[in-house]
């Protein structure tokens, strides 16, 4: 596993971050759920350093997953 240093988002493109991950966790639909994770990809690789590993789809599904484990929205395992 390599451990990756912890990107510096501005606030907006973290807030859609988490937006966009609780659209992942609520769509069923596995294609349209691949269409947000690519999104954030794309948002997320604009904020890389030119000497930092590239991120990959599974990544961001990863972080989508880590996350949900983190947070108190409805349908994490924290959730209230």
């Amino acid at each position: 596993m390599v451990i990756r240093k912890p990107l510096d988002l501005p606030p907006a493109v973290a807030h859609a971050f988490i937006k966009d991950m609780k659209a992942y966790f609520a769509e069923e639909d596995r294609h349209k759920r691949d269409e947000i994770a690519l999104r954030q990809l794309h948002a997320l690789r604009e904020h890389q350093g030119p000497r930092e590993q590239a991120l990959g789809l599974s990544d961001v599904k990863a972080m989508f997953l880590h996350m949900r484990n983190h947070t108190n929205f409805p349908g994490s395992r924290r959730g209230h």
